[in-house]
């Protein structure tokens, strides 16, 4: 059984030409796999194309990676204590959203968890397989706090007050979809699908006037589990994010414990929320609020996506099967 996801007030897609082919494109970044589908505009080539996709996302590497010592941000996370650091566009772009985020998220979304991710296993740090010690997670805990950020905006300019550890993954995948967005219209593209380690960007139809429609991701089933409702969306000036507790996780004790960590608790989180998919004008932002929503479990998440509009569906766990929660932003889109 299929469901169908449109969404309301859609801008009138640019018309392409009957015979337009639809062109795919592919490379790695971030430690995952982009791929984007597209009508490739009069007079430009795949190649042309595929290094100005992969320059947008090196971009997002060389600023914002936790993975990369040359990275921007690396440098600020490992810089002296009471230093400023003047740091680009891009960087602070998404540092606002991220802060955006864990306000109105009362910080269960916060950019500075990364300490807490480091050790549980799912950072740059070496993957574990047993839970932490409490000493260490104190410890840990302590340089953790979005409270703590300080910027200087007319110098663009961010403080490191000393063991702060910025952790842009939750949001930077989403971020660079949105540049690779930008770039293929800067070069007159109308109609694409992008796509960077599962979070997605349509813009257009294609020749037969179809949107590009995309299946939403779902935790995968078990052989005990019922079957599921399948269900699709259709992707013109959108993005969808997606979080799930299934993606990375380790088990000890015969307990599961998800890359997702709660910055309140400083632990992964532990409730029956196995996903969350958001619908949302830009990628970046869909990004933050699919984690933060994550952390959050279907009932605090659920209350925080209705006081700010947003269009989630809620998978969480039901005995041998999943129970879906739609936020009216998203019943509102059903075809």
């Amino acid at each position: 059984m299929n469901r169908v996801f449109i969404p309301l007030n859609l801008a009138q897609p640019d018309p392409v030409p009957a015979d337009a082919v639809v062109d795919s494109l592919s490379g790695l970044t971030m430690g995952t796999s982009w791929s984007v589908r597209l009508i490739r505009p009069e007079g430009s080539s795949q190649e042309a194309i595929q290094e100005g996709i992969q320059r947008q996302l090196d971009l997002v590497v060389a600023q914002m990676s936790t993975w990369s010592e040359d990275s921007d941000l690396s440098r600020y996370n490992h810089a002296a204590a009471d230093s400023w650091h003047v740091l680009p566009e891009h960087f602070m772009k998404v540092l606002d959203c991220a802060l955006a985020v864990a306000e109105r998220s009362g910080g269960a979304y916060d950019p500075s968890v990364g300490p807490l991710v480091n050790l549980w296993g799912f950072g740059p740090d070496p993957k574990r397989a047993d839970r932490p010690d409490e000493a260490a997670i104190a410890r840990e805990r302590q340089r953790c706090g979005w409270q703590r950020i300080r910027i200087d905006r007319t110098r663009h300019a961010l403080l490191q007050p000393g063991g702060l550890y910025l952790d842009f993954s939750s949001i930077a995948k989403g971020y660079g979809v949105d540049l690779v967005a930008a770039y293929l219209r800067s070069i007159g593209a109308v109609s694409y699908l992008v796509e960077v380690g599962g979070e997605l960007y349509g813009q257009g139809v294609k020749a037969d006037g179809q949107p590009w429609w995309v299946g939403m991701e779902h935790p995968p089933a078990t052989s005990d589990t019922h079957e599921q409702v399948q269900s699709i969306a259709a992707l013109h000036g959108v993005a969808l994010a997606t979080s799930g507790d299934y993606r990375r996780y380790f088990e000890d004790d015969d307990r599961r414990y998800s890359h997702t960590i709660d910055p309140r608790s400083a632990q992964p989180v532990a409730h029956a929320l196995a996903s969350v998919a958001v619908l949302h004008a830009d990628c970046m932002t869909a990004d933050a609020w699919a984690t933060a929503l994550m952390v959050l479990g279907d009932e605090e998440g659920l209350a925080l996506a209705l006081g700010n509009g947003l269009a989630a569906l809620f998978v969480s766990r039901d005995g041998n099967g999943f129970r879906e929660r739609l936020t009216p932003a998203m019943q509102a889109m059903l075809g």
